[in-house]
């Protein structure tokens, strides 16, 4: 039997939700709870009918019910009373309508502590996870309660095993992605790149008699943790186990349910970035689909004063994708790999110096990053964002040591023949087979590259420039040695608008202002702001000369007797202040004018080089390039960037000329014929 032939009977469920007029964003919040609750109902029926052939079912029948739960309990799969000790279940229950709604109260009730919490059926505050008992609340109010639960209790998952149940609950959790992501989008990832995620981990591994830590700090639901398990069991006989944290109530307790039926997982319920339930565990393997451009404002604190030492740098607070990834680094083990899938943002955003740039670097500088494949656009249910796939390991193989390989993935998919929400294409076995080997080789191709890690640093190389007017002189240079200005006494100020004379203010217009200081903040203030030399020429006068700004020359200008001089590339700083009152002055407004060299800062952006000596040598190369003026050098800031459009990026062929001209002479033909069919 095929078990995606449910798949489409489960999914009719919502058909009743339609009819009551419960909006289809809502379904997942509906069909969550009752599919858990048939997926744990299956699995303790198969397990309970193991023991009947295993132990026999007269003795079973006859054992003492405290024995018998606490040998169920040691499974670790749960305990329901109907089922194990009345030998009846949902679907038994249905079947009385008049009695039913006392059965399945008590049904719901006959299940053990935890499960209880994880379905949600007696919270009233605090965490609900599935919210069962909200559920029901609600399907009661539309009188559906027994119609519904009837139609779950016809879904009979007994002859499945866990993985095959798995993979229903992936399809499932698929459809529900598609009309929510809220509930399940953000952390559902598409089954293609789990097998492809899969096959990378398993291009790494060998047989081995250690046990296989796997670890998801961002699980969800589980879809991506466990099938990435199932995958490799397949390919290998090691003992594998699982563990998994996330913080969204629903998504958690269906991991957590999920959990119980494998042979050893261990799933968590919380904030990974806040509270590492795993604080003290390194696993073999990390993977991770952690939320896209999610803000960690609402937790700022907590991670400023985390001390655990796992983060390096903190990225805006914006986006904290970067912060799930250096935790997932700092869970890995000494010979751990990782696939972690995030969008471009963490490849390139920030500046050199931002907290981006220096964990990118950080990562780098350790040697941690061993590839970054760019997977096709329209890949996930409810975004078309290119998406990518870091490979993080810290044993690389020696030939690997200090390089990074891109993969441009792009074109490796296979269109789907209807569209999944956003999702139109998979990459289909032979592109994931393909990649991997792609991977295993580590050399170029066509699509991929492999580099030294330095390709990716780059020098941001601050400088003050000190602009030179037209003839290359500047003002910096009719300066006494020492001085940074020319301070000016000015008598008279005019900008063509107004012309001011007074520059220590002790008096103010009483019927226009209350004080002083409301004369400051709403009248010189305000015009002192507004000067714009460059923009509307502007006089000062001192006892001695006239000072202006040639704009078309960028040169100063000082005028005395008629005679004018060239000062050279300056500025004109027009300053005011409201001084208080002291001992030997009273309250006053004082307004400064002063000569300065017109200096700018700029950043240069230069390749880096790994020798210290040939990055310096090439810095200086650069600037006698191309900075034609006098500089100093500032700071210089080494930043770290993965561009994929940079190196993969491939120019349109631009058309002949001959062609297009023809193509116009065509068109125009085109157009004069049927100007002539109008005529006629």
């Amino acid at each position: 039997m095929n078990i995606l032939q449910y798949e489409s009977k489960i999914w009719s469920t919502a058909d009743l939700l339609r009819g009551s007029g419960i909006k289809e964003s809502e379904w997942p919040s509906y069909m969550m709870p009752f599919f858990a609750l048939t997926m744990i109902e299956s699995r303790l029926v198969r397990m309970f009918e193991s023991l009947k052939a295993e132990i026999g079912e007269e003795a079973l029948a006859e054992m003492d019910k405290d024995d018998l739960y606490e040998m169920i309990k040691d499974y670790g799969q749960g305990y329901n009373v109907y089922i194990f000790e009345h030998n009846r279940t949902l679907a038994d229950i249905c079947k009385n309508d008049k009695s039913f709604d006392i059965d399945f109260t008590a049904y719901l009730n006959g299940f053990d502590g935890e499960t209880k919490d994880l379905l949600g059926v007696e919270t009233s505050e605090g965490e609900k996870f599935l919210d069962i008992k909200g559920v029901i609340s609600k399907l009661k109010a539309k009188k559906v309660l027994l119609g519904y639960t009837k139609l779950w209790s016809e879904i009979d998952l007994k002859p499945f095993n866990n993985s095959e149940i798995t993979t229903l609950e992936e399809h499932i959790k698929r459809k529900w992605a598609d009309i929510s992501a809220e509930t399940a989008g953000e952390q559902y990832t598409p089954d293609d790149v789990i097998a492809l995620i899969a096959e990378i981990i398993a291009s790494k591994l060998e047989e081995s008699d250690q046990l296989l830590k796997i670890y998801d700090c961002t699980c969800g639901g589980g879809n991506m943790l466990f099938g990435v398990e199932d995958r490799i069991n397949e390919k290998f006989e090691r003992l594998t186990q699982t563990y998994g944290q996330d913080w969204n109530d629903a998504l958690y307790a269906l991991a957590k349910i999920e959990s119980r039926f494998r042979p050893d997982s261990k799933i968590e319920h919380g904030n990974t970035l806040v509270d590492d339930k795993f604080y003290n565990d390194e696993f073999d393997v990390v993977i991770a689909n952690p939320p896209y451009g999610v803000s960690w404002k609402g937790y700022q604190k907590d991670i400023v004063n985390d001390k655990t030492e796992r983060f390096k740098f903190l990225p805006s607070v914006s986006d904290g994708q970067l912060l799930f990834m250096q935790h997932l680094i700092s869970k890995l083990d000494a010979n751990g790999i990782g696939v972690v899938v995030h969008n471009g943002s963490t490849l390139f955003s920030g500046d050199a110096g931002s907290a981006e740039s220096n964990i990118r670097k950080w990562m780098l500088d350790n040697d941690i990053v061993e590839a970054v494949i760019q997977l096709p656009t329209d890949e996930f249910f409810n975004t078309g964002i290119y998406t990518y796939l870091w490979i993080l390991n810290k044993n690389k193989h020696l030939q690997r040591k200090d390089k990074v390989m891109l993969i441009n993935a792009s074109e490796k998919f296979k269109a789907l023949k209807k569209s999944k929400g956003s999702k139109r294409k998979e990459v289909d076995e032979t592109s994931r087979l393909e990649i991997v080997e792609t991977l295993k080789q580590y050399k170029d191709t066509d699509y991929a590259r492999v580099f030294d890690k330095e390709q990716f640093y780059f020098n941001k190389q601050a400088i003050m420039l000190t602009n030179i007017d037209e003839h290359g002189n500047t003002f910096e240079s009719k300066l006494k040695k020492g001085k940074t200005s020319e301070k000016l006494t000015p008598i008279k100020l005019n900008n063509g608008e107004r012309e001011l004379e007074e520059f220590l203010i002790t008096s103010f217009d009483h019927d226009k202002y209350e004080s002083l200081s409301d004369a400051f903040e709403n009248d010189i203030k305000p015009f002192i702001s507004s000067i714009n030399y460059k923009e509307h020429p502007l006089v000062i006068t001192t006892s001695t000369a006239k000072y202006w700004f040639d704009v078309e020359q960028e040169t100063l200008i000082k005028e005395v007797d008629g005679e004018t001089e060239l000062l050279g590339c300056g500025k004109i700083v027009v300053k005011a202040s409201l001084k208080k009152p002291n001992k030997t002055q009273s309250e006053r407004i004082e307004i400064s004018v002063e000569l300065t060299p017109d200096y700018q800062k700029d950043y240069e952006i230069i390749p880096f080089h790994k020798n210290e000596s040939a990055n310096l040598a090439a810095i200086q190369t650069f600037m006698e390039k191309y900075i034609t003026k006098p500089f100093v050098y500032l700071e210089n800031i080494v930043g770290v960037e993965l561009n994929f459009n940079k190196i993969f990026y491939k120019p349109e062929k631009l058309r002949e000329v001959v062609d297009i001209l023809t193509e116009i002479d065509e068109i125009e033909s085109e157009l004069k014929s049927l100007e002539s069919g109008l005529l006629l």
